[in-house]
């Protein structure tokens, strides 16, 4: 059994190299050809399959957004929009590093059928649901399953496929859940007036097929505890007792504060309190995970120490503060610039999330094809910083042609970051450690998801605050002050106005960009040699 907690070394992306090792240390990594890798059809069926799972995942991240004012009408619970619509969020993101330390510990396969099933268990609830509580339970367990399903298919990616060649797999991977994510208004806003409840209830025959479909196929390796006590003594339940509660905690302010609906100004001690004891929380869980009272960490102290590593995690949180923020102001400008319904805001914001699947796939292909991620790194936030500067230009007279490409220059800088960062990220890092670095990794990339809404609204609202003089209705001036802005922005009466705002995320980029000179290169390796590879269908010991 690896030991998740060996010691880093210097140098250490060698000790992933058996070939250089038994060679001695003057043999170069040039000089030993590893094995050439094939993409057998099983690992085409994984791969399709895990697409599948992301795509419908991110699907209901979103769906509910355009459908909710149709079901809180349905079953009541109006003044509970902000945690039917919340709830998902929280438990979609908070389990994410439980989910990866687990897999090391029972293998990939099983977490992954019990994120599924709870998927499953969480839509027919949601769909089944008479009450705004029972909503928010089903959403809750669906955002539970959910969490398996953001971070396990990129950690099985990289179980059984080798980080050169990586790039285009993981990018398909982010092509889905982008497209998914952009789609789900659009889904949710067509079911609704149908039949709210086939919101959730489309989910049980697609699952169900995937579910069936990688039981056949997603037969992998992994050393098996010898009994459930021991497996379960490695379990970080410390950790996670110190960590769960701290990010509910966090979230909640994040999301809650300023939030008109909600009823709590950020200067509420209803926001301040939870935001402080979410940061000590945090700092506890961190200093817990580097004592030796923690056996077998989930998020381990060694993730950090390497610059490239410690740099991608920057990187991926600034990229996703950036690319949220996108997705929080240009449907505000399509509506309450341009006035378009919320559904065509929909459609026309596509350019940006379409954009994503060539370019992203691009970057992945140059990847493979040269194991350089630095100077992908570089174009990304530089085109980032500059399709976010443009979009400054954007006000009611902008033409089709300057939207659409601002938004394609924008979507090549995100591409470009979100596909390559995670290989980056693992490249200095110890195989055994694929499962926790990739948990860390999706969480911290759903953070910076997190702070980019609430960096987006405190901008919006705090812009429009400054502007309401020029407002001549004092009942308007009334309705869009304190935080309220946002909830009004699709209104006849709103206030739309984004040059000030788009300043904030071109210093994110331009952050982001200075990040990518700390880093330093390391050599991604072209074979795999994880022990949670796939399974040979004739083996049955050690496997999943």
């Amino acid at each position: 059994m690896a030991t998740l907690n060996k010691p880093r070394v210097s140098n250490d992306h060698i000790s992933s190299y058996p070939q250089l090792q038994s060679v001695g240390d003057d043999t170069k990594e040039e000089d030993v050809a590893p094995p050439e890798f094939k993409h057998t059809w099983r690992i085409w069926v994984v791969f399709i399959t895990l697409a599948f799972l992301a795509f419908i995942a991110a699907i209901d991240s979103t769906i509910i957004t355009t459908a909710l004012p149709t079901v809180t009408q349905k079953i009541g619970g109006e003044g509970l929009y902000v945690w039917i619509a919340n709830s998902y969020l929280f438990a979609s993101t908070i389990p994410q590093p439980m989910y990866a330390q687990v897999a090391n510990i029972f293998g990939r396969r099983n977490p992954l059928f019990v994120a599924i099933v709870l998927f499953f268990v969480g839509s027919a609830i949601g769909g089944s649901a008479h009450n705004a509580a029972t909503l928010i339970a089903g959403r809750v367990v669906q955002g539970l399953g959910s969490a398996g399903l953001y971070v396990l298919p990129e950690i099985v990616l990289c179980d059984i496929i080798p980080p050169r060649s990586r790039g285009p797999f993981l990018s398909a991977i982010l092509s889905c859940a982008a497209l998914g994510s952009t789609i789900g208004p659009v889904i949710g806003g067509a079911l609704a007036p149908v039949d709210w409840r086939w919101i959730f209830y489309i989910n049980l025959p697609v699952v169900s097929v995937l579910f069936v479909a990688l039981v056949f196929i997603l037969r992998v390796k992994y050393t098996r505890s010898p009994t459930w006590r021991a497996a379960l003594a490695r379990v970080d339940f410390v950790g996670m007792a110190l960590f769960i509660p701290s990010m509910v905690a966090l979230f909640f302010g994040l999301i809650t504060g300023g939030n008109q609906a909600a009823g709590y100004p950020w200067n509420s001690p209803r926001i301040i309190v939870p935001l402080v004891l979410g940061v000590l929380g945090w700092i506890a869980f961190h200093i817990y995970e580097s004592t030796p009272m923690c056996r077998e960490p989930s998020m381990p102290p060694r993730l950090f120490k390497h610059r490239t590593s410690a740099m991608g995690y920057l990187i991926i949180f600034l990229a996703s503060i950036v690319f949220q923020g996108i997705s929080y102001f240009l449907p505000i400008y399509f509506q309450a610039v341009k006035g378009a319904s919320p559904l065509l805001s929909g459609v026309d914001y596509l350019p940006f999330t379409v954009g994503l699947v060539p370019l992203a796939g691009l970057s992945g292909a140059f990847l493979s094809k040269t194991g350089q991620y630095k100077p992908v790194h570089w174009a990304g936030f530089a085109l980032g910083a500059v399709g976010v500067g443009l979009f400054s230009m954007l006000n009611e007279s902008s033409s089709r042609g300057s939207w659409v490409g601002f938004q394609l220059i924008a979507a090549a800088g995100s591409g470009f970051i979100f596909t390559v960062t995670l290989p980056s990220t693992l490249a200095p890092l110890l195989e055994s450690d694929v499962a926790v670095a990739t948990g860390t990794y999706s969480f911290v990339r759903t953070f910076g998801l997190v702070w980019g809404v609430t960096i987006s609204s405190i901008v919006f609202n705090n812009e429009v605050d400054s502007h309401l003089g020029s407002i001549s209705d004092p009942s308007v001036r009334k309705l869009l002050s304190d935080g309220a802005a946002y909830t009004f922005a699709s209104g006849p009466n709103s206030v739309g106005s984004l040059p000030e705002p788009t300043k904030i995320f071109v210093g994110v980029s331009a952050l982001g960009f200075f990040a990518t000179f700390v880093e330093k290169h390391v050599p991604l390796r072209k074979d795999a040699s994880s022990e949670f590879g796939l399974a040979d269908s004739k083996t049955t010991d050690n496997q999943s």
